[in-house]
């Protein structure tokens, strides 16, 4: 049921019904039935999947939360029996045992995760290993299902569980409002990954109906919709053209190709998220922004402080701390320290933690060495663009550039180009084809397809491409504006005829203008493949 169909329409007006004609004390248990719902209409075995997950980490969260709360009673009891080191080593076996029970849930979860997502992909390498060394006979691929959205819920569901570990919020006692957490339909598809403590906070409260609410909900959805159906799914069909045909399209198709994929990617996952925020919206409910005008960035380190922000917070918070400060990577500083002196020394948890991030961000994203290069490219140019910050301050302070309109568009224009020339990873699917498409931009020199009419040949027409024109000189114009504020509070000040006319115009230009595939139903959502 895919949010741009008209089944997922129909289900989304039966919903919102319900949702304020039952007795509000019912709303967040008819969020939860409509969740499973929407999952066992994509396909009943995945209600499974998620149930097994749901039940596991809030069972976990139950039992660590018990093991805590019984030593603090058991502390507060024999306050005057205990020793200093009696107190000590039981809250030491205590901590133990909570640890256990996180450690087990993890590993139960991450590995289904791993197990459905990535047992080809191992498969795949081991055959290719066994090729190399003579072998004649290779291992069968495995047919398994993988659930939608496996990898958002299991990322929140980890968090919360290692969240309850730490003390960071309490766990959750009703299994049902647990259920809701990890099962809240709108960002099952793409996001964004939630934390616990701040969904709780709106999704498990009584919402009366707002009307001003609820219009700023159904606004964001539209402007999602007119992301999607007008602009991505519009320019989808020159990107496919230009990726799917390389041994005619190389050189500056390329270059094309990968512009052309940054607007289709930004216009995909921002317009869905645009949609999941706004349905969460009418209905009283606040989930986390995932984007923050990320092609305004001027280095990459910023643009990933922009860009699909809770999974980078997520990797961060469970990853990259968590091992920059264990016991093993402080004895290996310590090490490279007195071996190799403070240069060294002070890198190298940095360094590594940030590989193991990138690795497992691009691993994330799919099965496939594609992906995994992609996320070890950003780590490569952000590390190098950390060693050579102070190269960059004796340039700036030299030139007195920083701070000047000119600079700060080089920086940013540098920054898409060079985030469009990594995503060619994810365009080809294939490292050494991907290497070879690059290196043909400066070996082809077809650099006159530009103006003489051949990008007429690759499935667009020049309608498309003045209302893609018109559309992105849209979506720069509304980034400009919500730098100053909200962009729907300004729409809102307006006389009545002017919102109509912003609204409905908005409206039709989505019902005329949209790319509607077969029976009226657009493509599929790039994250749904996660």
């Amino acid at each position: 049921m895919l949010f741009t169909s008209y089944r997922f329409l129909e289900f989304l007006l039966v919903l919102f019904l319900l949702y304020y004609i039952l007795p509000a004390r019912w709303q967040w248990k008819v969020l939860l039935v409509a969740g499973f719902v929407f999952y066992f209409c994509a396909n009943p075995i995945y209600c499974v999947y998620i149930a097994v997950t749901i039940f596991t980490t809030w069972y976990a969260g139950c039992k660590i939360e018990a093991l805590r709360e019984k030593s603090t009673v058991y502390l507060q009891e024999h306050k005057e029996s205990l020793s200093k080191e009696e107190r000590k080593s039981y809250k030491a076996a205590v901590k133990h045992k909570t640890w256990i029970w996180t450690l087990s849930c993890l590993l139960f979860n991450l590995g289904i995760l791993a197990v459905v997502k990535y047992t080809n992909f191992a498969i795949s390498n081991i055959n290719s290993v066994m090729k190399a060394f003579g072998s004649v006979g290779e291992l069968g691929f495995v047919d398994i299902i993988v659930p939608l959205g496996i990898s958002f819920y299991t990322f929140q569901a980890v968090g919360y569980i290692i969240d309850v570990y730490r003390g960071t919020v309490e766990a959750e006692k009703n299994i049902f409002r647990f259920a809701l957490f990890v099962s809240f339909f709108p960002q099952l598809v793409q996001g964004p990954i939630s934390r616990f403590g701040d969904l709780k906070k709106t999704l498990f409260e009584e919402h009366p109906f707002d009307k001003k609410t609820i219009c700023f909900g159904l606004q964001r959805i539209l402007w999602g919709y007119f992301k999607k159906l007008v602009i991505a799914d519009r320019i989808l069909t020159g990107v496919n053209a230009l990726i799917h045909n390389t041994d005619t399209y190389t050189g500056a198709y390329v270059f094309v190709g990968m512009l052309f994929y940054a607007l289709e990617l930004y216009a995909d996952f921002t317009g869905g998220i645009d949609i999941t925020i706004g349905i969460a919206q009418t209905m009283g409910i606040e989930v986390t922004e995932n984007f923050r005008r990320p092609y305004f960035s001027k280095n990459i380190k910023e643009y990933w402080n922009r860009w699909h922000i809770t999974m980078g917070s997520w990797f961060t918070d469970y990853i990259f701390y968590p091992i920059s400060v264990c016991k093993p990577m402080l004895k290996l500083s310590k090490f490279s320290r007195n071996h190799f002196g403070e240069f060294i020394g002070k890198r190298v948890p940095v360094y590594l933690s940030s590989f193991v991030v990138w690795f497992a961000t691009g691993i994330w994203h799919g099965a496939s060495w594609n992906f995994i290069a992609w996320g070890l490219g950003n780590w490569l140019v952000i590390m190098a663009s950390q060693e050579l910050e102070p190269l960059y301050k004796k340039f700036h302070n030299r030139f007195h550039v920083e701070g000047k309109f000119g600079f700060r568009l080089f920086q940013v224009v540098r920054t898409v180009l060079l985030m469009s020339c990594l995503r060619l990873f994810d365009c080809y699917r294939d490292v050494p084809l991907t290497f070879r498409m690059f290196g043909s931009m400066f070996t082809a020199g077809n650099w006159n397809i530009l103006w003489n009419g051949s990008l007429l040949n690759i499935g667009l027409t020049v309608t498309d491409y003045c209302i893609l024109l018109c559309g992105l000189v849209l979506l720069i114009a509304v980034s400009l504006l919500q730098r100053s504020g909200s962009v729907r509070e300004k729409i809102a000040g307006l006389p009545f005829w002017g919102r109509f006319l912003l609204w409905y115009g908005l409206f039709l230009t989505v019902l005329l203008m949209g790319a509607y595939g077969i029976g009226y139903d657009s493509s599929q959502f790039i994250y749904n493949q996660f």
